[in-house]
């Protein structure tokens, strides 16, 4: 989650600890016994819910491995749509997940790292997480152009490239308070990088 307000129902609230639950025992089952080799009825009996429950909340296994991240960037799109956009488009991109990232609580930032961590160990799940990243990277474009100009998708891809970046330099300590300056050295460095050369 990554706000303390509390749905106003008590049906809300049921479905919200039971969504929590899987979330939670997911990333716990799953970096024990590797995504590709846990299939979903040792997640549904381990919380004790039916495949009609799980898939009120989630389309797959991959879904519900993927929590931290679809959360992460749902959050983006929202500060990004939210925000005044002004100056280098660059910035915007910087700032909005600046921002993101303060939204982010501690349980998000705990799940984050063991996610990223099945991600690496699994083809099937890292290929899952590479059409989700682009599916945000074509939304971005869509909500800031309405057009695929080739510029402006170069820079969502930089800036796509410098968040992986900068998480793989964020493991495997991740200290939550280090991310935000880890992601500002990574595009701050952006230019720099651009203009390296081999020598002869």
């Amino acid at each position: 989650m990554t706000t303390t307000e509390q749905p106003a129902t008590l049906r809300e609230r049921k479905k919200l600890r039971t969504r929590q639950a899987l979330v939670d025992s997911a990333v716990t089952l799953f970096g024990e016994r590797g995504f590709d080799d846990t299939p979903l009825d040792a997640l549904l009996e381990q919380v004790e819910v039916s495949r009609r429950t799980f898939f009120r909340n989630f389309r797959s296994k991959e879904d519900v491995a993927l929590t931290a991240v679809k959360e992460l960037w749902d959050v983006y799109l929202d500060v990004l749509d939210s925000m005044e956009k002004s100056g280098p488009l660059a910035d915007v991109f910087l700032d909005a997940m600046l921002t993101t990232l303060e939204r982010m609580d501690e349980d998000w930032y705990r799940r984050l790292p063991l996610t990223l961590r099945l991600i690496a160990d699994s083809p099937a799940l890292d290929g899952y997480t590479r059409r989700h990243c682009a599916e945000v990277q074509a939304e971005i474009a869509r909500r800031l152009d309405g057009q695929n100009r080739l510029e402006l998708r170069l820079l969502i891809e930089f800036f796509v490239a410098s968040w992986r970046c900068t998480v793989d330099e964020w493991l495997p300590d991740c200290m939550p308070g280090e991310l935000p300056a880890l992601l500002r050295r990574t595009c701050s460095s952006m230019n720099s990088a651009l203009g390296l050369s081999l020598g002869v």
